[in-house]
């Protein structure tokens, strides 16, 4: 794999790592291995999703492991970086409708209880915590009836939860992608996190527009908008590409260049559905990187 020019500011990993197809590209192929330690040879950060899906039903969260806590820690060198999915037990708003077919509330959302309580369970990987995701889904008028309330309650939340870690949001509702939205981040020091897909509009727009508020650390995730087709054409064997966006990846790389002139830290998280392959998705990526150190090298001299 390509090998970046490193930056304190940029990192540049997957969401999740035990892919098998991965063999020959950045695993060794034998049949014992551990996935992490081999991943973290080639990257410096990777998204950890799995501890998202925790909320079962009305009593039945299921909170991180210790022992695979700390497997993880083992497995990684110094300097490595987690960005962290924080359980949807404390981010729904309402229990899905596969669970409960009436909207049911659940009575967890914004606990700053269960999230302190999630917070010790990684007590043992906080020296290797970049960002802490919290996701929210689409809220529509039943589920939250305006910004302004959904705002409020965030405000409560994060005047109340430890200080020391770095916080950002993802929003799957456009309408609240705003400058009040932004003035919140800032009155916080939390920070956004860029979906590139899943049926919101594309981030450069918005990119361009709240650039300025944009302040000292941001998350971009490179998911894809068609999950279930990208499936269908990979075969599920994630080791190519098979839905290239290179027009794409180059509005990436200038907004890339901008936020670290500016000195802005950078988590890129890419996942398998963005173009059929994360790690040659990567590569593309760092391969951009590397010409344009390259060529304003060539301009300084």
């Amino acid at each position: 794999m390509c090998k970046p020019p490193e930056t304190d500011s940029l990192r540049i990993g997957t969401c999740s790592w035990k892919y098998p197809a991965w063999k020959g590209l950045i695993y060794p192929d034998r049949t014992t291995l551990n996935y992490l330690k081999s991943y973290a040879e080639h990257f410096n950060t990777v998204e950890v999703d799995q501890w998202f899906w925790s909320l079962y039903g009305p009593g039945k969260i299921k909170m991180p492991e210790p022992g695979v806590v700390q497997e993880y820690v083992n497995s990684v060198p110094p300097g490595f970086k987690f960005t962290i999915k924080v359980p949807n037990s404390v981010t729904l708003t309402h229990f899905y409708k596969r669970t409960h077919p009436e909207l049911t509330a659940n009575p967890n959302f914004l606990s700053v209880d269960l999230f302190r309580t999630f917070l010790k369970i990684l007590d043992p990987m906080k020296p290797y915590l970049g960002p802490l995701m919290f996701q929210f889904e689409y809220l529509n008028k039943q589920k939250m009836d305006s910004q302004d309330r959904f705002l409020n309650l965030l405000d409560g939340f994060f005047r109340q939860i430890p200080d020391g870690y770095a916080y950002t949001i993802e929003l799957r509702n456009p309408n609240y992608l705003n400058s009040q939205y932004f003035d919140f981040l800032n009155k916080h020091d939390v920070f956004h996190v860029f979906l590139q897909g899943y049926y919101m509009p594309s981030i450069f727009d918005l990119f361009n527009t709240y650039v300025d508020r944009i302040q000292n650390q941001t998350v971009i995730r490179l998911l894809g908008a068609d999950r279930k087709g990208i499936e269908e054409r990979s075969g599920g064997h994630w080791n190519r590409i098979v839905d290239p966006k290179d027009d794409e990846l180059n509005s990436i790389l200038t907004m890339l260049k901008h936020l670290q002139a500016r000195q802005i830290s950078v988590y890129l998280n890419v996942n398998n559905h963005y173009e059929g392959c994360a790690p040659l998705t990567i590569n593309k990526i760092k391969q951009g990187l590397t010409s344009y150190s390259d060529t304003r090298i060539q301009n300084e001299e």
